[in-house]
């Protein structure tokens, strides 16, 4: 019988004054019999909405039943059988705007928690069984064929989890010294712990992905030379170029970009100085100008690593602030300090470079823009002061322009980011296929791993067609 609660079952977290001083996980995951009780508000719904919300199709309604019934390994097997990533996905899917926001108990009350149960059944899977991923090749039992897979990130990871079960050989090649893409270098420990990122690619790398790092595709190999030796190459090298403001003072001492800072943090385990010789200089008063998730990761990791004031500088209001609001929420009871509607015009430094203050400007809203939102316009003569030590500039990324460059007939978009057939993920060159940021911009994680799973779907296809002829 159905727990007819209106109301998610909540999930155990650190306090905040505690959290905000530490970097280890916020969210703490429900115990077995939290996840049942939730699992228990799930109403089986026959025409299953929320798989609809999906982009990698999970069998939700399958997973949850699995729960219900104690059946937590099952659970995982449901989830494992079209998500290569579940244990990230259960953390940093927008799950509020996809799945969720379809599930039929949301229309009087809150969904089910989908997200918070996909995180128990991985965990649960992680700490109680070991080397039970063989049943999840799906395939030929001989090797189909070869891919080279440009990219460790959630596309990369995805597409190649999916070839791997299908029989083919597949080859990463990660440009950083570690796989996982923004998964490693973007999202900080408390909201996704490395130790999560590495055992969900050792499960890869048991259905046999080869995963190659500190290889530049563009500078060691070129596309070309991968066709060469693999049957398809997928792109999915990501977003990773910092954009910024072009206002006086960028280059001071004390700027960073929120991809470098949190590379430094994340990847170069700056958070966890002197024991790794990766100092980032952080001062009393940060300022992190942007209002997405990168925004509220940067403003949260500054806080934990001793800023005594962190400020989110956001040009539009809180109604229009792009970042989840789970984030935004756990953000404000971290202490940080949101300043809205108001916008950097110059970075002030003193003489020996460094930065001592930034000046802004007051902003109103006026009519909706191209992407909906209400535009914001300069309130004349508001500019003002105010001390600051660091500035993080978070307002998005493109993509690098390397394989862009280095792939001769690779179409581009004129941002730079590459041109594919949207139903097969083929890019103009015949058997290289691209899908996630380097195709749409920055997006979200979920949406990565919808194109590499799409992408794995056309290079069998197109594979298993080029072995006829």
């Amino acid at each position: 019988m159905a727990d007819m609660s209106k109301q998610k079952y909540k999930m155990p977290e650190q306090e905040p004054e505690i959290r905000n001083r530490n970097f280890s996980e916020v969210a703490l995951g429900y115990t077995e019999e939290l996840a049942i009780k939730e699992a228990l508000r799930c109403l089986d719904c026959r025409h299953m909405p929320c798989v609809k919300g999906c982009p990698v199709n999970v069998d939700i309604p399958g997973f949850i039943r699995c729960i219900k019934d104690g059946e937590f390994e099952g659970a995982y097997q449901v989830l494992a059988r079209t998500n290569s990533l579940p244990a990230v996905c259960g953390r940093v899917c927008p799950q509020e705007t996809q799945c969720e926001e379809l599930c039929v108990r949301a229309l009087k009350g809150e969904s089910v928690g989908i997200g918070r149960l996909e995180r128990f059944a991985a965990d649960w899977h992680m700490e109680h069984s070991q080397g039970m991923h063989e049943h999840l090749m799906t395939g030929q039992t001989a090797v189909a064929g070869k891919v080279a897979v440009v990219g460790a990130g959630p596309a990369g990871l995805t597409c190649a989890g999916d070839l791997a079960k299908l029989g083919y050989n597949v080859t990463v090649f990660e440009a950083f010294h570690e796989p996982g893409g923004v998964l490693t270098y973007g999202i900080p420990e408390f909201r996704l712990p490395k130790s999560i990122v590495k055992k969900e690619i050792s499960i890869l790398e048991e259905l046999g992905v080869e995963v190659r790092v500190n290889m530049v595709i563009g500078k060691i190999l070129s596309v070309e030379e991968l066709l060469l030796e693999y049957d398809a190459v997928f792109i999915g090298t990501g977003a990773g170029l910092p954009r910024f403001m072009n206002i006086p003072g960028e280059n001071l001492n004390g700027v960073y970009s929120a991809n470098e800072f949190l590379t430094r943090i994340n990847l170069m385990k700056a958070y966890k100085f002197p024991e790794f010789d990766t100092p980032i200089k952080i001062g009393r008063n940060v300022a992190v100008v942007g209002g997405g998730n990168v925004a509220m990761d940067a403003a949260r990791s500054a806080k934990r690593l001793g800023a005594e004031n962190v400020y989110i500088i956001y040009r539009r209001s809180e109604e229009e602030l792009p970042a989840r609001l789970e984030e935004v929420h756990h953000a404000k009871e971290e202490g940080i300090i949101f300043r809205l509607l108001e916008n950097p015009v110059s970075i002030r430094g003193d003489e020996k470079g460094n930065v001592v203050s930034l000046e802004c400007i007051r902003m109103e809203l006026g009519e909706p823009d191209s992407s909906g939102r209400r535009r914001p316009v300069e309130v004349a003569g508001s500019e003002f002061m105010t001390d600051m030590d660091t500035v993080i500039i978070a307002i998005g990324q493109t993509p690098n322009p390397l394989i862009k460059d280095t792939t001769g007939g690779l179409r581009t978009a004129r941002w730079g980011g590459i041109i594919v057939d949207e139903e097969t993920m083929e890019t103009s060159i015949k058997g290289v296929y691209a899908g996630g940021d380097i195709v749409t911009g920055a997006a979200t994680v979920i949406l990565a791993m919808g194109a590499g799973k799409k992408a794995a779907e056309s290079i069998d296809r197109y594979i298993k067609e080029k072995n006829k002829g």
